[in-house]
């Protein structure tokens, strides 16, 4: 099915509309979007995708709605949104029309809904909700942020906010898929890498790029640091423990922490060593070779420390 129109609900939007609207008008460049409660645009046909309006699911038929009785659930009994039932549907097109590795679209298809679409779901349906400082930092609370405020009788107004809302909205979930791809590269790269390592404890790899995950999936619980070029230098790491912390495997040496260039090089005594944060979890040099020599003094200290 081609369908002519893209139809969702007028009046305030949503983080759930939003996005299936990124998914479907990427898919459907023709279509037209059309938001409205009217009758005769939420009702099923052949021309149509409606969603987050209709009061129905029916895949088949082109309708995606999650507000009525006996709404649909996911396998694990929590909610859809109209996001979710698009993405269920659609997530797989949208992820070709990116040209992704055929190999790679399942990975970031359950990583992208696991992330980002089960979040949005949980958050329209009340079933999940942010506390504290940041709650009103969340994507979907500022998206909502673009709508008019009550006193804006401008009948265009609501259209252009929910058009502004749109192109940020799509930035935010292209952005995503561009990165969900691009740790997938980044864990070919570190894997070679790894091999490559074999019992050294440092990891040296190409460029900057995420490291983690691959190390983790690796099972290379020996390496302490991560030595990698910049664009004028080069840099060295330690790695975390764990995802949601930051406490490392080895930290930098004492000795160095809050020190450049000259001080630097005296403390270490390694000529061209350049930087190290005050928290000892990163460090610059002028060379390869200097990177790689503060690597080597940090792992024999570390090791010293733990013998």
């Amino acid at each position: 099915m081609t369908p002519a129109y893209l139809v969702t609900h007028s009046g305030g939007f949503h983080a759930d509309e939003l996005f299936s609207s990124v998914i479907l008008t990427r898919l459907f460049p023709e279509a037209r979007l059309v938001r409205s409660r009217a009758p005769e645009w939420i009702t099923p046909g052949p021309d149509r995708i409606i969603y987050d309006v209709g009061g129905s699911y029916d895949a088949e038929a082109g309708i995606f709605d999650h507000h009525q009785r006996g709404a649909p659930l996911r396998e694990d009994g929590q909610p859809y949104s109209s996001f979710g039932l698009v993405w269920k549907q659609y997530g797989r097109a949208y992820l070709a029309s990116f040209d992704l590795p055929e190999a790679d679209v399942e990975a970031i298809h359950a990583s992208f809904d696991a992330g980002f679409v089960l979040p949005i779901d949980l958050a329209d349906n009340g079933a999940s909700s942010l506390t504290g400082p940041l709650a009103g930092m969340a994507l979907p609370t500022l998206l909502e942020t673009l709508k008019p405020v009550f006193d804006n009788t401008d009948p265009e107004a609501e259209t252009r906010s929910f058009e502004a809302a749109l192109a940020i909205a799509r930035s935010f979930a292209e952005a995503r898929i561009a990165m969900s791809a691009a740790k997938l590269r980044a864990e070919f790269v570190v894997r070679q890498a790894i091999a490559e390592a074999g019992e050294s404890r440092i990891l040296e790899l190409p460029m900057g790029m995420p490291f983690r995950p691959a190390v983790v999936k690796a099972g290379a619980d020996h390496l302490l640091f991560v030595v990698h070029p910049r664009q004028q230098d080069w840099c060295l790491t330690g790695i975390r423990r764990n995802a949601d912390g930051f406490e490392l495997r080895a930290d930098l040496p004492a000795a160095w922490a809050g020190l450049t260039d000259a001080a630097l090089e005296a403390a270490s005594g390694v000529p061209g060593a350049s930087f190290c944060h005050n928290g000892r979890f990163i460090a610059a040099a002028r060379s390869r070779e200097a990177a790689l020599a503060m690597a080597e003094i940090a792992v024999r200290e570390a090791l010293a420390a733990t013998a």
